[in-house]
């Protein structure tokens, strides 16, 4: 047997047993936990996203407020020359 004929017939075997006794309730109890998962995902990405917005507006209002684009004012005055 070849390796492709001989995975055929381990599936058809695999394929010819009885399926297994799934537990009562599985159905029921694996849609709540997908759904609980669901809702902890939405409220970390809720988090997540209004952590985002604090942090900008935090840091517009830390760039209005000590402007860093303008130069600092000179501590010393420029030598007074040709008078």
């Amino acid at each position: 047997m070849n390796g492709p004929e001989r995975k055929e017939d381990e599936v058809r075997r695999m394929m010819d047993v009885p399926h297994p006794v799934v537990p009562a309730g599985l159905g029921p109890r694996a849609a709540e936990q997908g759904a609980r998962l669901l809702r902890r995902h939405r409220t970390v990405r809720r988090a997540w996203i209004g952590l985002l917005v604090v942090l900008v507006v935090a840091c517009a209002v830390w760039a209005t407020v000590t402007e860093p684009w303008a130069v600092p004012p000179s501590d010393t005055t420029p030598p007074l020359e040709g008078w």
